[in-house]
């Protein structure tokens, strides 16, 4: 597996962290669509670090034309930055993990990410390019809101607590707590719009189901 890695100028954290993973790593300076390194690589790897706008306006800006997974590498306080950046397939979080970075890269060069896609009545999400679909039509999602309403998808009928939810779709006690979870199902049923709206049932006092 190749890996292209930006900026090359990475922490020492993150490198000692690639060092310990099978992939090939090929350092990039500059996140251009010529680039030979992006076009070779299996996988995008970003580290957002003292500058996590200007690395997500640059991945942003090419994300749709690469056809690469992004794994980001990411302090927790940037991670609310990230959910308006559509695109991003996967991320760790600092203080870093070694062994969450290796499974995780692994994940992208097994072949892991399942092609198939998700449907629900005329709901149809593809996990390989994170595009989601309403009777045909694109819906215009956030990277959380897909992760969300992915969850729920491949999880229905059985109800969820906010505190499950925020565990499983943000990965940890994200710093919004329980209210962040409110705010992206309301975002979501929006989306679905009025008719549709109804797949997510608030059930009183516990969280949500699906279905």
């Amino acid at each position: 597996m190749i890996c292209a890695l930006y900026p090359a100028e990475c922490s020492d954290e993150l490198r000692d962290g690639l060092a310990l993973t099978s992939a090939e790593i090929v350092e990039v300076d500059d996140l251009v669509i010529e680039s030979r390194a992006i076009h070779e690589a299996d996988a995008l790897v970003v580290e957002l670090g003292p500058q996590p706008m200007r690395r997500l306006r640059e991945l942003k800006r090419i994300i749709d034309e690469i056809g690469l997974p992004v794994l980001v590498i990411a302090d927790r306080e940037h991670l609310a930055l990230m959910d308006g950046t559509d695109g991003i397939n996967d991320f760790v979080v600092m203080p870093l993990n070694p062994v969450e970075l290796r499974l995780r890269l692994e994940r992208f060069g097994s072949g892991d990410q399942t092609s198939e896609v998700l449907r629900f009545k005329d709901l149809e999400l593809n996990p390989l390019n994170y595009q989601a679909a309403l009777a045909g039509m694109p819906m215009d999602l956030t990277y959380m809101e897909y992760e969300l309403l992915r969850y729920l998808v491949e999880n229905p009928v059985r109800v969820w607590s906010r505190e499950q939810l925020l565990s499983r779709v943000w990965g940890y006690d994200y710093y919004g707590g329980a209210r962040t979870v409110d705010v992206h199902i309301r975002r979501l049923r929006s989306k679905l719009g009025e008719e549709r709206s109804s797949w997510i049932t608030t059930v009183r006092s516990v969280g949500y189901r699906f279905g």
